[in-house]
């Protein structure tokens, strides 16, 4: 396995929930289990008007050191988050992870590791809908020394955070525990 990037035929859309169900392979757990009875039961899981909820992918955004990440102060929520969003009929979730990372910080040349590094299910209550679930499963994307991050529309900011230094801005603990894993996984991933 090696880092991807934008193009990598390993990162075409597909429309087939099979791919997002293999994803979640190494996740053979309660979590794990929810994510599949998901896909299993729901052929809209993809899609953002599934409910109970559907599938998403975010990115842990990390610096070229890696010793930090990339939060955006989300303009619909009000909170520091990690740049992720809708599959929106994309079952490669690592796919969604890096478009929705490249739109959300503005950096080109972002490179994904292919295997997902947590998974995280949670409530949004987003103005104008129902509250409903995201189950997000998270991605490490790494960016290039020259990064000079951009955001768009869906931020109020973006700010370079230590990968310990996320609980004093108020992070969730689900962020938290992906920052924490992001740290341990690229101390054993080949760096770019």
């Amino acid at each position: 396995m090696s880092w991807l990037s934008s193009g990598d035929a390993a990162l075409a859309f597909a429309d087939d929930l099979a791919v997002a169900r293999e994803a979640l392979a190494e996740f053979d757990n309660e979590l794990g289990d929810r994510y599949r009875a998901l896909i299993d039961g729901h052929p809209d899981a993809c899609v953002r008007t599934c409910r109970p909820g559907h599938l998403t992918g975010s990115a842990l955004v990390v610096d070229s050191t890696g010793a930090n990440t990339l939060l955006m102060l989300h303009a619909k929520f009000d909170r520091w988050l990690q740049p992720g969003g809708h599959a929106d009929g994309n079952a490669n979730l690592a796919a969604v992870a890096l478009r929705e990372a490249t739109e959300e910080t503005g950096i080109e040349n972002l490179r994904i590791w292919p295997q997902p590094l947590h998974l995280d299910i949670h409530e949004v209550d987003p103005p104008g809908e129902d509250a409903h679930l995201h189950y997000d499963v998270r991605f490490v994307v790494q960016a290039p020394a020259d990064a000079q991050p951009r955001g768009n529309h869906e931020s109020r900011g973006l700010r370079w955070v230590p990968l310990d230094g996320l609980a004093p801005l108020g992070c969730d603990p689900g962020l938290v525990r992906l920052a924490e894993l992001g740290g341990k996984a690229l101390e054993r991933l080949p760096r770019l």
